[in-house]
């Protein structure tokens, strides 16, 4: 791969076996972070996947529970200081 300027950032091309071995599509975020490495071993980069604001949302919304069946929101006693 090479890296080439785009404004005034550095930007890599992916080839498209990459882009399936990773899982990602125009568009996603990821992080890059310098892997560990022994003596004498090259520089290694490990790309993560950053979930997306929908996959974010449907995770918080598996953490909700149901309502009792005899919860009535009241809102005259939600709102008293």
């Amino acid at each position: 791969m090479q890296v080439a300027k785009w404004g005034n950032s550095l930007a890599v091309r992916l080839p498209a076996a990459l882009i399936q071995e990773l899982g990602i599509a125009d568009g996603d975020e990821v992080q890059l972070q310098a892997a560990p490495r022994r003596p004498f071993q090259a520089p290694c980069v490990m790309v993560m996947r950053q979930p997306s604001k929908l996959e974010r949302l449907q995770a918080m919304r598996s953490l909700r529970a149901p309502w009792p069946d005899n919860f009535v929101f009241n809102r005259e006693e939600a709102n008293q200081r």
